[in-house]
């Protein structure tokens, strides 16, 4: 059950999650029937409903007999959300503590296929204004998905310019909002070594990779039109 998945991702147990899931279909149920409903043992269900009343999850609404019923998970969520984003300040502060911010010029490198696409795909998500992105169609098909919505998106076909990676390589390229880029070079079937590439903030190569991207859907729109 993919409700039970999430509860426990925000940090609840398995039992918790299960029990808290079981008190939303039931509305108000004594703990047997709880237990029931969720596949929890009986010696465990009330330690579990009472640790679910200690998150402010669910609440005793009788005593003869004893019934406990589900409180606003939007509550719970909300809480979760003040939380995690408590932590993140904070931990933005200590590391801020430990280093200062890369220069902006600074170029990082990649190793490895699924280290490019989970940079690909957290640049896409992050972004706030426009994404050019260009090369590997089923990476570009699925990070277009991704796109936010109300982002602008210019996607291209490098096909129609000179190649930009080594033989047996094909490149991808990426930008976000003018400030990000990403160049990344995959292994082509039957080709050797491993996947590479870089991650920046240098304002000229952004621009750059923007400017090529551009050039390439130009490109792509002529073909088309002859």
């Amino acid at each position: 059950m993919s409700a039970v998945i999430h509860l426990q991702a925000l940090g609840l147990t398995e039992y918790e999650a299960r029990a808290y899931t079981a008190l939303l279909a039931l509305g108000r149920a004594v703990p047997a029937r709880v237990a029931r409903q969720a596949g929890i043992p009986r010696p465990k269900i009330y330690e579990t409903l009472e640790r679910l009343e200690g998150r402010g999850l669910s609440a005793k609404v009788g005593q003869n007999p004893l019934e406990y019923a589900p409180l606003s998970a939007r509550e719970y969520l909300a809480r979760s959300r003040r939380s995690f984003d408590d932590r993140l300040a904070a931990l933005d502060r200590d590391l801020s503590r430990l280093a200062p911010d890369p220069a902006p010029e600074a170029v990082y490198h990649l190793n490895g296929e699924a280290a490019i696409r989970s940079l690909a795909e957290d640049l896409t998500l992050n972004a706030r204004r426009v994404v050019f992105m260009a090369g590997d169609a089923l990476l570009s098909e699925k990070l277009e998905r991704l796109t936010p919505r109300g982002v602008a998106l210019h996607r291209a076909d490098l096909r129609e310019l000179p190649d930009i990676a080594a033989a047996g390589q094909s490149p991808f390229l990426l930008a976000r909002d003018n400030e990000a880029a990403l160049i990344g070079h995959f292994i082509e079937e039957g080709g050797s070594g491993e996947a590479h590439g870089v991650h920046t903030h240098n304002p000229v190569i952004v621009h750059l990779i923007e400017g090529y991207i551009e050039l390439a859907a130009k490109m792509n729109a002529a073909q088309k039109g002859k």
